[in-house]
Order: C-alpha cells, then sequence, then structure tokens
C-alpha cells in the first residue's frame, strides 16, 4: 500500500533530525527565515548519534547565531522523546531564566500540531510545569541552571548550553565555579554511566574554560566551527536519503553569513 503524502512527510521528519530542525523552526518563528548551512546537519548527524548511543561525550563549540540553541536545547529534546517517550532528558543553561525560556519553547513545540502528526508523544498533564514536563511515556525535560537544584534529578541526557555569560569567560572564579559545579554536582546526575549522555553547546571565549576542563578527564567528540574558518574543512554527512555529500568550510566562510538564530 502506497503512503499518502503526508505520511511520507511525517516520516521524513521522524527519521531526520535535520529536517525536524529547519521545519521546527518554522513552526516557532514564521516570520524569521532560515538561511540553511552546511554546519546543520553536521551538528544534527551527530546529535542522532548522542541519542542512538553510538557517542556519549558530545562538544559543539559554534559562534553565536548558529542555530545552536534551536538545534540542542528545544529542536533535539522534543524529538528525541519523540524517539524515546521514556527518556529522562536534564537541560541546563547559565540563568534560570535562559533555561525557561528555551524548555518553555521546547514544550510549545511538543504541543504544536506539526510535532502531534510526526509523533505519538505527548506530554502529561499532571506534571507539566515550566522547567519539569513530563511525557505519558514516562520521560521527562528537566531545565536548571549553573548552580541551581539538582538534587534528587536524574538523568539519561545532559545538556549544557552556555554554562558561562560571554561577559564572565574572562573571570577565572566564574570559569572555576562552572567546572567546580560540573565535578560536584553533574558528574552524579546521569542515571547509568554506561548509556547516559552528556552534550555541552557553547562558544568558546578561553582557553581554561569547561571544555578545556571536561577534556582533562574523559575522551569527547568534538565539533567546533570558527566563525572564520583558519583552514579548509571536510566533513561527510551521511543522510537518510542514500546520499553522502561532502561539505566544505572554505577560508573565510563565516556561520554568521547563512544563520540568523
Amino acid at each position: 500500500m502506497v503512503s499518502s503524502p503526508s505520511k511520507m512527510v511525517a516520516d521524513i521528519f521522524r527519521h531526520d533530525l535535520c529536517s525536524f530542525i529547519r521545519r521546527s523552526h518554522v513552526e516557532l518563528n514564521p516570520d524569521t527565515p532560515l538561511l540553511h548551512n552546511w554546519h546543520h546537519e553536521v551538528v544534527a548527524q551527530k546529535l542522532e548519534d548522542v541519542l542512538f548511543g553510538s557517542c556519549r561525550r558530545l562538544i559543539i563549540n559554534v559562534p553565536p547565531r548558529s542555530l545552536k540553541s534551536h538545534s540542542a536545547s528545544i529542536a533535539f529534546p522534543a524529538w528525541a522523546l519523540g524517539h524515546i517517550p521514556s527518556k529522562r532528558i536534564v537541560c541546563i543553561s547559565y540563568a534560570q531564566t535562559l533555561s525557561d525560556d528555551l524548555a518553555r519553547t521546547s514544550r510549545k513545540l511538543m504541543a504544536s500540531p506539526f510535532y502531534k502528526a510526526t509523533f505519538d508523544t505527548r506530554i502529561a498533564s499532571e506534571r507539566d510545569t515550566v522547567s519539569d514536563f513530563h511525557t505519558k511515556g514516562g520521560g521527562s525535560r528537566f531545565s536548571t541552571s549553573i548552580g541551581g537544584t539538582v538534587t534528587g534529578m536524574g538523568g539519561d541526557l545532559i545538556i549544557i548550553d552556555d554554562p558561562l555569560k560571554a561577559d564572565e569567560a574572562l573571570s577565572d572564579n566564574q570559569r572555576n565555579n562552572v567546572n567546580k559545579w560540573y565535578d560536584t554536582a553533574l558528574g552524579t546526575r546521569i542515571n547509568s554511566p554506561n548509556t547516559g549522555s552528556i552534550i555541552i553547546v557553547m562558544q568558546r571565549l578561553h582557553a581554561n574554560d569547561l571544555v578545556a576542563h571536561v577534556q582533562e578527564k574523559d575522551d569527547w567528540e568534538v565539533l567546533s566551527f570558527a566563525a572564520i574558518a583558519e583552514k579548509n574543512e571536510t566533513y561527510r554527512v551521511a543522510t537518510h536519503f542514500g546520499s553522502e555529500p561532502r561539505r566544505v568550510c572554505r577560508r573565510l566562510q563565516t556561520l554568521r553569513r547563512w544563520s540568523h538564530h
């Protein structure tokens, strides 16, 4: 039996995270155009690897306005819960207001007709707050801040998005506080050391930041996209459509040239 066009489109969004990220941007920002760029595909593929277990520790370093928060903190948790409704996700940013704003937007996406046409996952009404909402499948998306409450909270997937404000990056005290918090508060929050995953998404502004700190202790996969490329870089992106296009970042091309968010 031939699938209907609407079902085929839903299948694309369900199985291709990059397509889901782009369509989610349209859903949430209908008046803001998104200019697609090659790095969106690279990031989406690696996020898929995290969800399905081939990557457990991922660092994504990108400049501002590169669609990083929309991809990693809004669209990806929704997509992950669509595939695994029992997944417990903890999302962390430098301030609770930012964490709540990202959570609110991710929840709005999951309540949209587009999402409901793509996934069967639904939000449970009995546990539904801005910073902590659950699915009917037993999963959740909990948001907090660096230094905020994580006592009693465990996660299968932890996403750290902008752990430090840009204007605090040069402060030894602020950086040390973030690094210490990661070691003491976050280290025991993974539900299973063997299967749990951590993603850090941030702009690098200092050599001794959280990215440098965690790499001293563990092996991490790193995606690092400079605002201005200093050398040619080639990425192979395995798509769900049977091709592996080459994406080349040439000298002096900038990510901001193509991305608005």
